[in-house]
């Protein structure tokens, strides 16, 4: 990828089969907090509402050095059959699909049934996702790094995460 930010930096540059990394040990570089779940069981199991505001601001605090480091890191976006950057839709909002590293693409990819088949992908940096793809997607997006896993971790379209111009109008919602 080039500083300049065309188009020609975001064509598949790897390929990778999968099959092999399914297995490998979790590595999560210290992106992803435990207590933050992805996936169909996150609703029921999301931590608790803070009980203080000493307790919100230290949330607050702790979810901005994490969104501060995804800024910093370069995550592996993989591209789908038509050599777009893999997305889903849900709820609404449509999401990037990021991974913290290629074992957590292999249990995405073997998750889907799809760890036998050639993935491509490109490292891409957190920053670069939120301020200038994000913007580019059709209506709400943000970005989901290791989607379906215990250890996920989403970062929605809101004001402070992505631009401002993108950002979803939580009406009314207070922000600090």
């Amino acid at each position: 990828m080039d500083d300049t930010g065309d188009d020609e930096a975001l064509r598949p540059q790897q390929m990778l089969r999968l099959a092999e990394l399914a297995d490998a040990p979790v590595r999560t570089r210290g992106l992803v907090p435990e207590a933050v779940p992805v996936g169909p069981s996150a609703s029921a199991s999301a931590s608790p509402e803070p009980e203080s505001a000493d307790e919100e601001a230290l949330a607050r605090r702790e979810f901005a050095r994490l969104l501060g480091e995804f800024r910093r890191t370069a995550v592996l976006v993989p591209f789908d059959d038509q050599g777009s950057l893999w997305t889903a839709d849900f709820n609404g909002v449509r999401w990037i699909c990021a991974f913290s590293d290629e074992e957590a693409l292999a249990r995405f990819a073997d998750a889907r049934g799809e760890s036998t088949r050639a993935w491509t992908y490109q490292a891409i940096l957190g920053a670069r996702l939120l301020d200038v793809m994000v913007p580019l997607l059709p209506g709400p997006g943000g970005v989901a790094l290791d989607a379906g896993s215990a250890d996920g971790m989403v970062f929605p379209p809101v004001a402070g995460i992505v631009p401002d111009e993108v950002a979803v109008d939580l009406g009314g919602t207070e922000t600090r």
